[in-house]
């Protein structure tokens, strides 16, 4: 893959609005960085440098507020992660992308409809269902690499703070992108054109997670829990489209 100047700038163009995101809600970044690093750069490039920015974001949130991280969660979730990558590989074998996505979308966008017009949201104040939530995320992340909305649903229910809500799923994200990147090594897919492209967006994107912890320490609970369900509709609106999108290409 060779990389034009103008290429390169647009990646890190991309990748300063995908670490704001990220740094700012915790999540976010990949919905955003990856359509659109696959406009100027091939598919299987824009997934390694998505997912190195990730590692890279988490890292650095986890260094600098871990005293937020809820710890026990944040390790039950990533250990049921890793049970259920494996049915997520056996569930993208098995059925249509388009249909698991499309059906995805729609539970979504009602679940964060609901809790936005709703004057009491359910709180889960146990954490027997971690499993269950953490599972779902491998399930996804296997199969599509989605594994944040089960993350996002779990962090609004139990009602965290922002600062605890971007910190403990950095504490999930962190070991859950260093497995990822592991396979992508392994398959060869870590080149030095990647690597390049990383090291190019990394001074931007520092600046840029700067800029989001600065925001997520302004934002109250209230108003964040409302922004949260609203970039969870939009996500289930990308995934809506993307399904319907994939079903019209293969009809």
């Amino acid at each position: 893959m060779h990389v034009s100047d103008w290429t390169s700038f647009l990646v890190v163009v991309i990748l300063f609005g995908a670490s704001f995101i990220r740094s700012a809600f915790g999540f976010g970044e990949a919905l955003i960085a990856v359509p659109l690093l696959s406009l100027v750069i091939p598919v299987r490039d824009a997934a390694p440098v998505a997912v190195l920015l990730s590692i890279t974001i988490a890292g650095l949130i986890v260094l600098q507020d871990w005293r937020h991280i809820h710890v026990r969660n944040a390790i039950s979730l990533f250990l049921a992660t890793l049970v259920g990558i494996p049915f997520g590989l056996l569930l993208l074998t098995m059925v249509r992308e388009s249909i698991v996505k499309g059906l995805l979308a729609c539970v979504i966008i009602m679940f964060s409809s609901y809790l936005l017009i709703s004057e009491r949201p359910p709180l889960l104040s146990s954490n027997r269902l971690d499993w269950l939530f953490g599972f779902g995320a491998g399930i996804l992340g296997g199969a599509y690499g989605m594994n944040g909305p089960p993350l996002i649903v779990y962090g609004t229910l139990k009602r965290w703070s922002p600062q605890h809500f971007r910190a403990t799923l950095q504490g999930y994200f962190l070991p859950a992108s260093t497995v990822v990147m592991g396979g992508f090594w392994k398959t060869g897919l870590l080149t030095s054109e990647i690597t390049h492209l990383y090291w190019l967006s990394l001074p931007g994107a520092l600046l840029a997670i700067l800029l989001g912890r600065m925001a997520n320490q302004r934002m109250q609970g209230t108003s964040f829990i409302r922004f949260v369900h609203i970039g969870l509709i939009v996500i289930g609106m990308v995934l809506l489209m993307q399904s319907l999108a994939r079903h019209w290409w293969a009809s």
